[in-house]
Protein backbone atom coordinates (compact mmCIF):
# COMPACT_ATOMS: atom_id res chain seq x y z
CA UNK A 1 0.00 0.00 0.00
CA UNK A 2 1.49 3.35 -1.03
CA UNK A 3 1.46 6.49 1.06
CA UNK A 4 -1.18 8.01 -1.21
CA UNK A 5 -3.60 5.14 -0.63
CA UNK A 6 -2.75 4.44 3.01
CA UNK A 7 -5.68 4.57 5.37
CA UNK A 8 -5.63 7.46 7.85
CA UNK A 9 -4.79 6.63 11.46
CA UNK A 10 -7.75 8.70 12.61
CA UNK A 11 -11.24 8.84 11.16
CA UNK A 12 -11.94 12.29 12.59
CA UNK A 13 -9.47 14.93 13.78
CA UNK A 14 -10.63 18.18 15.34
CA UNK A 15 -8.12 20.78 16.55
CA UNK A 16 -8.97 24.03 18.31
CA UNK A 17 -12.51 23.97 16.88
CA UNK A 18 -14.54 27.04 17.73
CA UNK A 19 -18.06 28.15 16.91
CA UNK A 20 -19.68 31.41 17.97
CA UNK A 21 -23.24 32.26 16.96
CA UNK A 22 -24.08 35.91 16.42
CA UNK A 23 -27.15 35.85 18.66
CA UNK A 24 -29.33 38.95 18.95
CA UNK A 25 -29.13 42.43 20.50
CA UNK A 26 -30.48 41.18 23.81
CA UNK A 27 -28.43 38.02 24.30
CA UNK A 28 -25.34 38.89 22.26
CA UNK A 29 -22.94 36.34 20.75
CA UNK A 30 -23.04 32.79 22.07
CA UNK A 31 -20.00 30.51 21.92
CA UNK A 32 -21.04 26.89 21.39
CA UNK A 33 -17.53 25.39 21.05
CA UNK A 34 -14.44 26.59 22.90
CA UNK A 35 -11.30 25.35 21.11
CA UNK A 36 -12.35 21.70 21.02
CA UNK A 37 -9.68 19.05 20.39
CA UNK A 38 -11.00 15.59 19.54
CA UNK A 39 -9.52 12.55 17.79
CA UNK A 40 -11.63 9.56 16.74
CA UNK A 41 -9.35 6.62 15.86
CA UNK A 42 -10.05 4.68 12.67
CA UNK A 43 -12.21 1.62 13.31
CA UNK A 44 -13.39 2.68 16.76
CA UNK A 45 -16.87 2.75 18.26
CA UNK A 46 -16.66 6.22 19.76
CA UNK A 47 -19.22 7.74 22.12
CA UNK A 48 -19.86 11.50 22.26
CA UNK A 49 -21.92 12.36 25.33
CA UNK A 50 -23.04 15.54 27.03
CA UNK A 51 -26.07 17.38 28.41
CA UNK A 52 -28.43 19.39 26.22
CA UNK A 53 -26.69 22.46 24.82
CA UNK A 54 -23.20 21.06 25.42
CA UNK A 55 -22.17 21.50 21.76
CA UNK A 56 -22.51 17.96 20.41
CA UNK A 57 -24.90 18.85 17.59
CA UNK A 58 -22.83 21.89 16.62
CA UNK A 59 -19.73 19.70 16.35
CA UNK A 60 -21.55 17.10 14.23
CA UNK A 61 -23.07 19.75 11.97
CA UNK A 62 -19.65 21.31 11.36
CA UNK A 63 -18.23 17.92 10.36
CA UNK A 64 -21.22 17.35 8.06
CA UNK A 65 -20.79 20.74 6.38
CA UNK A 66 -24.11 22.08 7.64
CA UNK A 67 -22.63 24.70 10.01
CA UNK A 68 -19.59 26.89 9.34
CA UNK A 69 -16.96 26.89 12.07
CA UNK A 70 -15.54 30.10 13.53
CA UNK A 71 -12.02 28.79 14.06
CA UNK A 72 -9.80 25.74 14.26
CA UNK A 73 -9.52 22.79 11.89
CA UNK A 74 -11.43 19.58 11.27
CA UNK A 75 -10.80 16.60 9.01
CA UNK A 76 -12.84 13.51 8.15
CA UNK A 77 -10.89 10.48 6.89
CA UNK A 78 -7.82 12.65 6.41
CA UNK A 79 -9.73 15.22 4.31
CA UNK A 80 -9.82 18.75 5.64
CA UNK A 81 -13.39 20.09 5.63
CA UNK A 82 -12.16 23.42 4.20
CA UNK A 83 -9.53 22.25 1.70
CA UNK A 84 -11.54 19.23 0.49
CA UNK A 85 -15.18 19.67 1.54
CA UNK A 86 -16.56 17.26 -1.08
CA UNK A 87 -14.10 14.55 -0.07
CA UNK A 88 -14.85 15.05 3.63
CA UNK A 89 -18.60 14.81 3.10
CA UNK A 90 -18.24 11.77 0.85
CA UNK A 91 -16.37 9.98 3.65
CA UNK A 92 -19.16 10.64 6.12
CA UNK A 93 -22.63 9.22 6.64
CA UNK A 94 -24.87 11.00 9.14
CA UNK A 95 -28.05 9.71 10.78
CA UNK A 96 -29.59 12.86 12.30
CA UNK A 97 -31.57 12.98 15.50
CA UNK A 98 -34.72 14.17 13.74
CA UNK A 99 -36.62 11.76 11.50
CA UNK A 100 -36.36 13.05 7.92
CA UNK A 101 -38.58 10.95 5.67
CA UNK A 102 -39.46 11.21 1.95
CA UNK A 103 -43.05 10.18 2.62
CA UNK A 104 -44.08 9.85 -1.05
CA UNK A 105 -41.25 7.44 -1.91
CA UNK A 106 -40.94 3.78 -1.11
CA UNK A 107 -37.89 2.77 0.95
CA UNK A 108 -36.21 1.32 -2.16
CA UNK A 109 -36.86 4.53 -4.12
CA UNK A 110 -35.57 6.63 -1.21
CA UNK A 111 -32.27 4.70 -1.21
CA UNK A 112 -31.93 4.90 -4.98
CA UNK A 113 -32.46 8.67 -4.92
CA UNK A 114 -29.95 9.07 -2.07
CA UNK A 115 -27.39 6.97 -3.96
CA UNK A 116 -27.93 9.18 -6.99
CA UNK A 117 -27.14 12.28 -4.92
CA UNK A 118 -23.76 10.74 -4.11
CA UNK A 119 -23.11 9.70 -7.71
CA UNK A 120 -23.10 5.97 -6.97
CA UNK A 121 -23.30 4.09 -10.32
CA UNK A 122 -26.39 1.91 -10.81
CA UNK A 123 -24.38 -1.31 -10.83
CA UNK A 124 -22.75 -0.43 -7.50
CA UNK A 125 -25.88 0.42 -5.56
CA UNK A 126 -26.80 -1.71 -2.54
CA UNK A 127 -30.41 -0.72 -1.93
CA UNK A 128 -31.80 -4.23 -1.50
CA UNK A 129 -28.77 -5.33 0.54
CA UNK A 130 -29.22 -2.44 2.97
CA UNK A 131 -32.97 -2.97 3.23
CA UNK A 132 -32.39 -6.62 4.09
CA UNK A 133 -29.64 -5.83 6.58
CA UNK A 134 -31.91 -3.42 8.44
CA UNK A 135 -35.00 -5.64 8.35
CA UNK A 136 -36.93 -3.59 5.81
CA UNK A 137 -37.13 -6.00 2.87
CA UNK A 138 -40.85 -6.64 3.37
CA UNK A 139 -41.47 -2.87 3.31
CA UNK A 140 -39.28 -2.15 0.26
CA UNK A 141 -42.24 -1.16 -1.91
CA UNK A 142 -44.50 0.36 0.74
CA UNK A 143 -44.74 4.12 1.02
CA UNK A 144 -42.43 5.59 3.66
CA UNK A 145 -45.37 7.39 5.24
CA UNK A 146 -46.81 4.00 6.19
CA UNK A 147 -43.70 2.96 8.16
CA UNK A 148 -43.53 3.04 11.94
CA UNK A 149 -41.17 5.47 13.66
CA UNK A 150 -38.67 2.68 14.33
CA UNK A 151 -38.71 1.58 10.69
CA UNK A 152 -38.16 5.16 9.55
CA UNK A 153 -35.11 5.40 11.81
CA UNK A 154 -33.68 2.21 10.33
CA UNK A 155 -34.34 3.59 6.85
CA UNK A 156 -32.34 6.69 7.80
CA UNK A 157 -29.42 4.46 8.76
CA UNK A 158 -29.68 2.75 5.36
CA UNK A 159 -29.73 6.14 3.59
CA UNK A 160 -26.57 7.20 5.43
CA UNK A 161 -24.80 4.08 4.15
CA UNK A 162 -25.75 4.12 0.45
CA UNK A 163 -22.34 5.51 -0.58
CA UNK A 164 -20.42 3.11 1.71
CA UNK A 165 -18.82 5.84 3.86
CA UNK A 166 -15.93 4.79 6.11
CA UNK A 167 -17.28 6.99 8.94
CA UNK A 168 -20.85 6.87 10.26
CA UNK A 169 -22.31 9.35 12.76
CA UNK A 170 -25.36 8.12 14.69
CA UNK A 171 -27.07 11.00 16.50
CA UNK A 172 -29.54 9.48 19.01
CA UNK A 173 -30.37 6.59 16.65
CA UNK A 174 -32.54 4.66 19.12
CA UNK A 175 -34.67 7.52 20.45
CA UNK A 176 -38.27 6.29 20.45
CA UNK A 177 -37.29 2.82 19.18
CA UNK A 178 -38.63 -0.22 21.01
CA UNK A 179 -36.32 -2.74 22.69
CA UNK A 180 -36.37 -5.34 19.90
CA UNK A 181 -35.71 -2.83 17.13
CA UNK A 182 -32.93 -1.32 19.22
CA UNK A 183 -31.32 -4.73 19.60
CA UNK A 184 -31.50 -5.36 15.85
CA UNK A 185 -30.01 -1.96 15.08
CA UNK A 186 -27.08 -2.46 17.45
CA UNK A 187 -26.39 -5.91 16.00
CA UNK A 188 -26.04 -4.31 12.57
CA UNK A 189 -23.95 -1.42 13.88
CA UNK A 190 -21.58 -3.86 15.58
CA UNK A 191 -21.34 -5.83 12.32
CA UNK A 192 -20.35 -2.86 10.15
CA UNK A 193 -17.96 -1.65 12.84
CA UNK A 194 -16.28 -5.08 12.79
CA UNK A 195 -16.00 -4.68 9.01
CA UNK A 196 -14.04 -1.44 9.47
CA UNK A 197 -16.63 1.35 9.59
CA UNK A 198 -15.83 3.92 12.28
CA UNK A 199 -18.88 4.79 14.39
CA UNK A 200 -19.40 8.09 16.22
CA UNK A 201 -22.41 7.69 18.51
CA UNK A 202 -24.41 10.13 20.59
CA UNK A 203 -27.05 8.67 22.87
CA UNK A 204 -28.89 9.50 26.08
CA UNK A 205 -29.04 5.80 26.92
CA UNK A 206 -25.82 5.75 28.91
CA UNK A 207 -25.91 1.98 29.40
CA UNK A 208 -25.77 1.64 25.60
CA UNK A 209 -22.69 3.83 25.39
CA UNK A 210 -21.03 1.92 28.20
CA UNK A 211 -21.71 -1.42 26.51
CA UNK A 212 -20.98 -0.44 22.91
CA UNK A 213 -18.24 2.20 22.89
CA UNK A 214 -14.54 1.49 23.28
CA UNK A 215 -13.80 5.20 23.80
CA UNK A 216 -16.03 7.96 25.18
CA UNK A 217 -15.73 11.75 25.11
CA UNK A 218 -17.89 13.88 27.38
CA UNK A 219 -18.62 17.44 26.27
CA UNK A 220 -19.89 20.11 28.64
CA UNK A 221 -20.44 23.80 27.92
CA UNK A 222 -18.63 23.53 24.59
CA UNK A 223 -15.51 21.90 26.02
CA UNK A 224 -14.29 18.31 26.13
CA UNK A 225 -14.11 17.49 29.83
CA UNK A 226 -13.06 13.85 29.33
CA UNK A 227 -11.93 11.64 26.45
CA UNK A 228 -10.68 8.21 27.44
CA UNK A 229 -11.12 4.49 26.79
CA UNK A 230 -14.36 3.44 28.47
CA UNK A 231 -12.77 1.25 31.20
CA UNK A 232 -10.35 4.05 32.10
CA UNK A 233 -13.18 6.59 32.24
CA UNK A 234 -15.15 4.36 34.61
CA UNK A 235 -12.14 4.22 36.92
CA UNK A 236 -12.21 8.01 37.31
CA UNK A 237 -14.54 7.73 40.28
CA UNK A 238 -12.95 6.29 43.38
CA UNK A 239 -16.32 5.57 44.98
CA UNK A 240 -17.80 2.11 45.41
CA UNK A 241 -21.09 0.95 46.86
CA UNK A 242 -21.70 -1.84 49.33
CA UNK A 243 -25.26 -3.15 49.06
CA UNK A 244 -26.41 -4.81 52.28
CA UNK A 245 -29.38 -7.13 52.64
CA UNK A 246 -30.36 -7.38 56.34
CA UNK A 247 -31.36 -10.73 57.81
CA UNK A 248 -34.66 -9.23 58.97
CA UNK A 249 -36.60 -6.28 57.56
CA UNK A 250 -35.70 -2.91 59.06
CA UNK A 251 -38.29 -0.31 60.04
CA UNK A 252 -35.85 2.52 59.25
CA UNK A 253 -32.46 2.98 57.64
CA UNK A 254 -29.63 2.44 60.12
CA UNK A 255 -27.59 5.41 61.35
CA UNK A 256 -23.98 4.56 60.54
CA UNK A 257 -20.91 6.22 62.02
CA UNK A 258 -18.94 7.81 59.19
CA UNK A 259 -21.23 6.56 56.40
CA UNK A 260 -24.73 7.11 55.04
CA UNK A 261 -27.23 4.40 54.14
CA UNK A 262 -29.47 4.80 51.07
CA UNK A 263 -32.57 2.64 50.60
CA UNK A 264 -32.62 -0.01 47.88
CA UNK A 265 -35.49 -2.29 46.76
CA UNK A 266 -36.55 -5.36 48.76
CA UNK A 267 -35.39 -4.02 52.09
CA UNK A 268 -31.72 -3.65 51.15
CA UNK A 269 -29.65 -0.50 51.53
CA UNK A 270 -26.46 0.84 49.92
CA UNK A 271 -23.46 2.45 51.58
CA UNK A 272 -20.89 4.41 49.54
CA UNK A 273 -17.23 4.71 50.45
CA UNK A 274 -14.12 6.17 48.83
CA UNK A 275 -11.39 3.74 47.94
CA UNK A 276 -8.13 4.70 49.65
CA UNK A 277 -10.02 6.37 52.51
CA UNK A 278 -12.25 3.52 53.69
CA UNK A 279 -12.76 -0.17 53.03
CA UNK A 280 -15.54 -2.71 52.76
CA UNK A 281 -14.59 -4.05 56.19
CA UNK A 282 -15.00 -0.59 57.74
CA UNK A 283 -18.43 -0.26 56.13
CA UNK A 284 -19.49 -3.68 57.46
CA UNK A 285 -18.15 -2.84 60.91
CA UNK A 286 -20.28 0.32 60.96
CA UNK A 287 -23.33 -1.68 59.84
CA UNK A 288 -22.81 -4.28 62.58
CA UNK A 289 -22.23 -1.53 65.15
CA UNK A 290 -25.64 -0.15 64.23
CA UNK A 291 -27.17 -3.47 65.25
CA UNK A 292 -27.87 -4.82 61.77
CA UNK A 293 -27.45 -8.55 61.16
CA UNK A 294 -26.21 -9.03 57.59
CA UNK A 295 -27.76 -11.73 55.39
CA UNK A 296 -25.92 -10.82 52.15
CA UNK A 297 -23.67 -8.17 50.63
CA UNK A 298 -22.65 -7.17 47.11
CA UNK A 299 -20.31 -4.45 45.88
CA UNK A 300 -20.81 -2.12 42.92
CA UNK A 301 -18.30 -0.16 40.86
CA UNK A 302 -19.33 3.19 39.38
CA UNK A 303 -21.11 3.11 36.02
CA UNK A 304 -21.05 5.62 33.18
CA UNK A 305 -24.00 7.55 34.61
CA UNK A 306 -22.05 8.20 37.83
CA UNK A 307 -19.06 9.49 35.83
CA UNK A 308 -21.28 11.55 33.53
CA UNK A 309 -23.01 13.28 36.43
CA UNK A 310 -19.74 13.86 38.27
CA UNK A 311 -18.22 15.57 35.21
CA UNK A 312 -21.25 17.61 34.13
CA UNK A 313 -23.25 18.16 37.30
CA UNK A 314 -20.29 18.26 39.69
CA UNK A 315 -19.88 21.97 38.92
CA UNK A 316 -22.13 23.85 41.40
CA UNK A 317 -22.74 26.51 38.75
CA UNK A 318 -23.94 23.90 36.25
CA UNK A 319 -27.69 23.14 36.26
CA UNK A 320 -28.62 19.48 36.36
CA UNK A 321 -28.14 18.16 32.82
CA UNK A 322 -30.78 16.50 30.74
CA UNK A 323 -29.15 14.01 28.41
CA UNK A 324 -30.14 14.49 24.79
Amino acid sequence: MTASTALPANAIEVRGLEKTYAGNKKSGPKTALHGVDLVVPRGSMFGLLGPNGAGKSTLINILAGVVNKTGGTAAVWGRDIDADPRGARAALGVVPQEIVADVFFTPREALEVQAGFYGVPSNERRSDELLAALGLSDKANAYVRALSGGMKRRLMVAKALVHAPPVLILDEPTAGVDVELRRQLWEYVRKINAEGVTILLTTHYLEEAQELCDTIAIVNRGRVVACEPTPQLLRRLDTRNVVVTPESELTALPKLKGFEAVARPNGAFAVSYKKGQSSVEQVLAAVRAAGVTIADITTEDPDLEDVFLALTYGDPDQPEPTRD
